[in-house]
């Protein structure tokens, strides 16, 4: 009763969009707000919204049952990945209106978040495998540690298949991308990208097509970029750059936040960011007899909410989607042409090879389980420290 209560008291509370000229970017999509309010909400609603749950079932078996509180981050994660997930199995195009059967692949891409342990990316795995990342079960998490948890569950989530890869030292490598996504080169250790002939036939290619082309098919790729852009407040120099990550195709949003709670960014208008909320504890919910799930607790049915850019605590991941090499090939062209842009300061550098100045030439055969995690973690050594937990 308290979590309906919760959500029925905020829900009055989101301002509508403002009567402005200005474009609303969703995602890589441009609206107007004259013309298209009922195309932006239904594009927001049909978001994965990934909220503190209530009586889930213990993490680790007697651990907490809920994660209102802590888990703010772990939701954010769970969004931005369920994005990449929607954008892998149902497209971009996909919308989901309250009422309408969906198809078994939407229910398939939430059931992968649902709150138990066996769930791909559950809020119960987050946890549990965040503990090798030195974060105990219940601790605050920062942009890039739940980031390195991600992408190690991603290497368990067959179906998807997807090469997951995270920028370190702010620059993005494209021979290691490259090297990750085309599935005839070994990466990360077998168990990162198994090669088997099942899963190359799944991304698509028919049986008939020569072993050379299956064997060279791009695995889609989700690449996450933890960024500091300032120290204790974003760096105005960052903002127009941020903005432009909106407007591509590729985008899968920002996780981040401000000092003490996290939101996932999927968008702007003007000067104000447009954000999905954790902060709702909702009752976890079971799956039907059937097998489906009762899904409207995890859209957002309500004007988004907004927040200025420059109330952004710098600390943030950056994340995009590349389903092909050409739309690969296409975000590059893009981010190029970015530094070209007048007042914007790049965030992250691109480049075609491993800098000489990279500590480790190894890095590129690095397992799952070893010392990039820590690499990242010493370069944001201070990053979990501006955080604190929400006091209840």
């Amino acid at each position: 009763f308290l979590a309906t209560l919760t959500y029925d008291t905020l829900r009055f509370e989101y301002e509508d969009f403002p009567e402005t000229k200005e474009p609303v970017w969703i995602l890589g999509r441009k609206y107007s707000v004259f013309t298209e309010k009922e195309e932006i909400l239904l594009d927001v609603t049909s978001r994965l919204w990934f909220t503190y749950r209530k009586n889930f079932p213990a993490i680790g078996g007697t651990g907490p049952t809920s994660d209102t509180g802590w888990g703010c981050m772990l939701r954010c994660g769970q969004m931005i990945f369920a994005q990449a997930l929607v954008c892998r199995h149902l497209g971009r195009d996909w919308r989901w209106i309250k009422g309408k059967r969906q198809m078994d692949n939407y229910f398939s891409v939430l059931n992968a978040f649902i709150d138990k342990k066996d769930s791909y990316y559950s809020i119960h795995q987050i946890a549990q495998m965040g503990v090798g990342e030195g974060k105990s079960i219940g601790q605050w998490y920062g942009p890039n540690t739940v980031a390195q948890v991600l992408k190690k569950l991603a290497t368990f989530d067959t179906w998807s298949s997807l090469a997951v890869h995270i920028a370190m030292d702010n620059t993005v490598v494209m021979e290691e991308i490259r090297r990750l996504c085309q599935s005839h080169v070994p990466c990360a250790g077998a168990a990162a990208c198994p090669a088997l002939e099942s899963e190359v036939l799944y991304n698509g290619c028919p049986e008939d097509v020569g072993l050379r082309e299956r064997l060279t098919l791009w695995k889609p790729l989700v690449l996450l970029i933890p960024l500091r852009l300032g120290l204790t407040e974003i760096n105005e120099a960052y903002i127009e750059t941020l903005k432009h990550c909106f407007m591509m195709p590729q985008s899968l949003g920002v996780i981040g936040g401000k000092p003490n709670s996290a939101h996932y960014f999927i968008g702007y208008v003007g000067e104000e960011l447009i954000y999905l909320d954790p902060h709702t504890t909702q009752p976890a919910v079971e799956p039907s007899d059937s097998g489906c799930l009762p899904d409207e607790s995890f859209h957002c049915q309500h004007p988004p909410c907004r927040m200025s850019i420059a109330e952004l605590d710098p600390s943030i991941a950056v994340g995009f989607f590349c389903n092909t090499e050409a739309d690969f090939n296409d975000w590059c062209q893009q981010i190029k042409k970015l530094s070209l842009v007048r007042g914007a300061l790049p965030m992250f550098e691109l480049v075609e090879r491993q800098p000489s100045h990279f500590s480790n030439p190894d890095v590129l055969n690095l397992t799952p389980d070893s010392s990039d995690a820590d690499r990242l973690e010493r370069f944001f050594d201070s990053e979990d420290e501006d955080f604190e937990i929400l006091s209840l």
